[in-house]
């Protein structure tokens, strides 16, 4: 699957789209399919590394970790965990 990573801040300019593994849901989660999704005001403050706060969360000088952004989206279940029993695929 593809995701769109962070790997400074600053600007869209850093962006990079990957292949990463397909990750499998836990008991209590579900894996959506996207369809759509957007960049919203806190994905920015991410990208912008504002307020300073975002920078002890994330990383310091750079992302300390992957940061997939996108958090509005629209898709389909393609996966539930065990315990999930309000969606289905």
């Amino acid at each position: 699957m593809k995701a769109s990573h962070l790997t400074r801040y600053g600007s869209a300019d850093h962006f990079i789209l990957r292949d990463i593994a397909r990750p499998e849901p836990k008991d209590d989660e579900m894996l959506i399919k996207i369809i759509a999704s957007s960049i919203n005001s806190w994905d920015w403050e991410i990208v912008k590394a504002t307020p300073f706060i975002n920078r002890l969360m994330v990383g310091l000088f750079k992302p300390s970790r992957i940061q997939v952004l996108g958090c509005d989206i629209a898709g389909r279940v393609e996966a539930v965990g065990s315990r999930v029993t309000r969606f289905r695929v």
